[in-house]
């Protein structure tokens, strides 16, 4: 399917997002012709740059950060050609004038009609800034063109301030062009959850509480704060993993089958599961990292420009309920943190055990696990009980492990691709609407409001563990443990 016309403006085209994830997006769904017939970009920055320059630029992300690494036998010539340099300081009300007049030249040479998408690529403070230029301006008017507006995360640091964002940019753009991304939803797992789920008559009966006995959600991160010590310090591991990636994750797994396809009628689901969600103080743990125990790898404290007396949280793990008929009892365990021994991402259903007969009588059985990954191995495993060849009555966990990206020469489609093409085509269903933003941040201001006025200092977890001891006590309260798959051999 080929998308309309369109130029694509990228502001803070000079950051670490556009040279890390977006113009290698752009140049996978070039290779893959997905991009428009008619297309062209223009990437602004403040930096004194010429195009020539920022062509190189491209390259060198190109070269490092694209999952095609036939880039050195292609003629890149053409693809480069579709990109402009314009320097604006986005505080420059004059600026916007001169810009428009450019912009109608892009359009002009690559026929693309006055259709626009705004990437805002930059701090938060000047989302409404520049969407009330671009109004002020004349080019988001929407009416004869279209023009939408991408917003990166994070998309406030509450809901109050999450208001004053989107009031700011509603004044300029209508909620259906806004898209507000979440780059978890572009995953390969993250879209197919929906797919496992009501595509098939194997799972979607068992999808509630008489047979799920609970649900784990991890994100787990290697890495530490990696510079980013000033954003983190406002941010914390809570509102920037638990309040976006983590429920929207949560909000696919447990929505009702919506009455189609469509994008509101799945947003409109993911709403209501937000609207449910419940917890309780007591089921709240945060942690910090402190120093690994053989000194190689600092604590969160002694990063750059991040206060010696921080209490900010790279860990949360937090047990949740939904309260409606489907998941009524059944507990979600939420977890997310830095500086943990494992980098992955992954969704695990564990199924209630039957009753103390038969098999189930004299033996504790393994429990029966689905298990969805989302990164860095994209799959599905499903863990059942079997008997062990032999002459003995053993039973034993067996599994049917599906991966999608460890064949060889599969190479899965970045995050951004996906909604990079999904924004031209106008489809927002792998976005986030205002109202699942708005009971994100309420269930989220809650638990920081929880952790404002207990004023107890905040346990730390050594580098390289899996983060606070209470993290366990929290399931072992409830009789069960955190499930973390391994491919090497299989199982947990």
């Amino acid at each position: 399917m080929r998308v309309q016309p369109c130029v694509l403006v990228i502001f803070g085209a000079t950051g670490d997002l556009t040279q890390r994830k977006l113009y290698p997006a752009l140049y996978n769904l070039w290779r893959e012709e997905l991009l428009p017939s008619h297309f062209a970009v223009v990437s602004i920055g403040r930096r004194d740059k010429t195009t020539a320059e920022v062509r190189e630029d491209i390259i060198e992300a190109i070269r490092n950060f694209s999952r095609n690494d036939d880039h050195a036998f292609i003629d890149m010539k053409p693809f480069l050609e579709l990109f402009t340099y314009y320097k604006l300081d986005f505080n420059d009300s004059l600026g916007y004038g001169p810009l428009k007049e450019y912009l109608a030249q892009i359009d002009r040479t690559h026929h693309t009609q006055g259709n626009r998408v705004y990437f805002l690529a930059v701090a938060p403070q000047y989302f409404a800034l520049i969407a009330d230029e671009l109004h002020a301006q004349g080019m988001a008017e929407n009416t004869g063109s279209w023009q939408r507006v991408v917003i990166e995360k994070p998309f406030g640091q509450d809901l109050a301030s999450a208001i004053q964002l989107n009031r700011g940019v509603r004044e300029t753009f209508r909620e259906e062009n806004i898209f507000r991304i979440d780059h978890y939803l572009g995953k390969e797992m993250a879209q197919n959850i929906m797919v496992i789920r009501f595509a098939n008559t194997l799972f979607e009966p068992l999808w509630n509480n008489r047979y799920v006995d609970h649900v784990q959600i991890s994100l787990c991160e290697t890495v530490g704060v990696e510079g980013r010590g000033p954003y983190y310090e406002k941010a914390g591991a809570l509102r920037d993993m638990i309040q976006n990636h983590v429920l929207q994750l949560l909000a696919l797994i447990a929505m009702e089958p919506p009455v189609s396809l469509d994008t509101e009628s799945v947003r409109d689901e993911k709403v209501k599961i937000l609207r449910s969600l419940k917890v309780k103080p007591q089921d709240v743990v945060r942690g910090q990292y402190g120093p690994d125990k053989h000194g190689r790898c600092r604590g969160y404290r002694e990063e750059d420009r991040v206060s010696p007396n921080s209490n900010t949280d790279t860990f949360v793990a937090l047990k949740a309920t939904i309260d409606n008929f489907r998941w009524a009892g059944v507990p979600f365990y939420l977890r997310t943190g830095k500086r943990l021994p494992q980098k992955y991402s992954e969704i695990v259903i564990s199924f209630k055990k039957l009753p103390g007969v038969l098999y189930f009588k004299e033996r504790d059985l393994a429990s029966n696990l689905l298990v969805i990954r989302v990164n860095p191995d994209e799959g599905v495993y499903l863990q059942f009980n079997a008997k062990q060849p032999g002459t003995q009555s053993t039973i034993l966990p067996v599994s049917m492990d599906f991966c999608q990206n460890c064949a060889e020469g599969f190479n899965s489609p970045e995050a951004y691709e996906r909604l990079l093409y999904d924004v031209m085509r106008g489809d927002s269903t792998l976005f986030t609407r205002w109202d699942e933003v708005e009971y994100s941040w309420r269930f989220v201001d809650q638990i920081a409001e929880w952790w404002e006025n207990s004023h107890e200092p905040i346990p730390i977890y050594p580098a390289g563990s899996w983060g606070p001891k209470e993290s366990a006590e929290l399931l072992k309260r409830d009789g069960r443990d955190w499930l973390r798959f391994t491919r090497v051999g299989g199982g947990f």
